[in-house]
């Protein structure tokens, strides 16, 4: 029986000729018992640069335990994971987007060289969440997601408070709307303990995305890092590990398209990050599964706003785990329509059988109703125009003006921008533009959290548009467009926009525009010039020439 689950670790454990590789695992304590089993990679992202990763060692030896428990060898190892949160707003946040590549590469190397023959990956910040599902469909062996769980709120004067209200208490300080006292208090208490940024940000974001998808257990998102039911759910991630291996159930039978579309349904419904778009989208093609971007356009015209999610709403990720986490909201999707329940899942069975499986009814206001929504259709908009012809995005939840034509303001950097925001010389009506922060740009897209909480912390949140080639944290609301494209690197329209020009953002047409004449807009991309970057070697120039645009989710080719 085992030979027939070791299918690909015979090729290190079985035959003379193989001793070699057998005394190099016996050092590790293994025998030749532990040898006839398969071997099964844990891979988490445990580090100590960042609370989200901080508990994984632990979740991986649970997770463990469970394979060891169903008849399978367990091996852990480690990948990198950047910390967004302490990355962002300088030149360390260009390696953000570029650690989910390193981190697929890495899994997938480790699985590859080790011959495992199953995986199961747990990850907890923004970027190891897709990149480990990316190594999980590019291997297409049996294979499991975790995730590592959200973290606490904070508590200041009775109200919850997330990293998000740290962002946006610098730009209140440099208004003088809070004092420095203040913001040390927030600062001091807004992180309690070990787990993702608490909010719908991009980690909760993903982790949600998991389960709608199918590649995690049904249940597993929502859980705080320090609850007991983390380590149950990591326990249990092991043990169906091993029968997605005796049934040899793979990613590319879960991931297919009708999944992927089961997915931009919760994203779209949940008031989920951008991020999820560029995700998804890089996700798709490790599966080799054809998604486009129009996809989240259309879905999102048919699909309720239903779940009250910080930042566009009040709740945080702990809140909907008390009320029965994910599920609760699937399952009202799926009672109208609106999931497809015949897609494949990683217990074995379809989503509506977990589903059916679901029963918990706790009256709450986080989770709507699909006939009562918050808004009747899906908050992630795609808007074109002559200022994005390949697409841009913005996130709709929680912001009352879905519209402005203003004068632009142009940056080369996230810093110059956010020079003039922490020195007030924005002002209301005004459209930002900072660009040469895309892709290959950046290189590495950086997020804007810093530039955008503090024109929220300012209160010019619903009162100035921005717009840029670069990324934003889950955490950023306002009319904040991004993921412009083509970027500014390539010649994309954005990079010919000058200081004074009116811009239009429009999020109820779904446009993007730069009212000035055809003609002069190519006569300025005529005259424009690519700039050299100044990153020639190392990873950040390697990703620079590879990685392609982020309508295209910014995947390496």
């Amino acid at each position: 029986m085992n030979d027939e689950l070791k299918r690909r670790s015979n090729d290190v454990t079985k035959g003379p000729q193989r001793a070699p590789a057998r005394a190099m695992m016996k050092a590790m304590g293994l025998n030749d018992e532990d040898l006839g089993k398969p071997l099964i990679g844990v891979a988490s992202t445990w580090n100590e640069a960042t609370p989200c990763n901080l508990h994984l060692d632990r979740l991986a030896h649970k997770a463990s335990e469970g394979v060891s428990s169903s008849g399978g060898t367990p091996r852990e190892f480690i990948s990198v994971s950047v910390s967004d949160g302490i990355a962002m707003g300088h030149e360390g946040m260009r390696a953000s987007l570029v650690s989910r590549e390193v981190i697929a590469d890495s899994i997938e190397l480790m699985v590859h060289a080790h011959r495992y023959d199953g995986v199961v990956t747990i990850a907890g910040c923004d970027k190891s969440l897709p990149g480990s599902i990316m190594a999980l469909a590019r291997l297409n062996l049996p294979g499991i997601f975790v995730y590592g769980g959200t973290i606490m709120p904070g508590n200041v004067n009775g109200k919850d408070i997330t990293i998000q209200d740290v962002f946006e208490a610098v730009g209140s300080q440099a208004a003088g709307n809070i004092s420095l006292e203040e913001l040390k208090e927030i600062e001091d208490k807004a992180c309690p303990g070990a787990g993702s940024c608490g909010g719908l940000y991009t980690a909760n974001t993903m982790s949600s995305i998991s389960e709608a998808i199918g590649i995690a257990l049904p249940g597993s998102a929502s859980p705080p890092a320090i609850h007991e039911t983390r380590d149950e759910v990591c326990k249990k991630t092991g043990l169906a590990l091993m029968k997605l291996l005796e049934n040899n159930i793979r990613p590319r039978d879960i991931l297919t398209f009708e999944a992927f579309e089961n997915a931009i349904v919760v994203l779209q419904a949940m008031g989920g990050s951008t991020n999820g778009v560029l995700h998804l989208l890089a996700m798709a093609k490790e599966a080799e599964v054809n998604l486009t971007i129009d996809e989240f356009e259309r879905i999102r015209k048919k699909v309720p706003h239903i779940a009250d999610m910080r930042p566009g709403g009040k709740y945080v990720m702990l809140d909907l785990d008390k009320v029965g986490g994910v599920p609760v909201v699937m399952k009202k999707l799926f009672k109208a329509g609106l999931i497809n329940g015949d897609v494949m899942t990683v217990t074995g069975k379809t989503m509506k059988e977990n589903l059916e499986e679901f029963n918990i009814n706790i009256k709450n206001d986080v989770v709507y109703e699909v006939e009562s929504p918050i808004s009747k259709t899906g908050t992630l908009t795609i808007l074109r125009g002559n200022l994005a012809p390949d697409g841009a995005v913005i996130k709709t939840a929680g912001v009352k003006n879905l519209q402005i034509s203003g004068n632009a303001k142009v940056y080369d950097s996230e810093e110059e921008a956010f020079i003039d925001v922490s020195k007030n010389k924005i002002v209301e009506g005004d459209v930002i533009v900072i660009r040469y922060e895309g892709p290959k740009g950046g290189p590495g897209m950086r997020e804007m959290l810093g530039v955008t909480a503090a024109l929220y912390g300012q209160g010019l949140g619903e009162k100035v548009g921005l717009l840029t080639d670069g990324r934003f944290s889950g955490a950023t609301h306002g009319l904040m467009v991004g993921h412009v494209s083509p970027e500014a690197a390539v010649g994309g329209p954005i990079a010919i926009i000058e200081n004074g020009d009116r811009i239009t953002i429009d999020a109820i047409d779904r446009k993007l525009e730069l009212d000035i004449p055809d003609s002069e807009i190519k006569e300025r991309i005529a005259r424009w010039k690519p700039r050299e970057s100044k990153y020639t070697r190392g990873v950040l120039s390697k990703y620079a020439k590879l990685v392609s645009s982020a309508a295209e989710g910014a995947i390496c080719r």
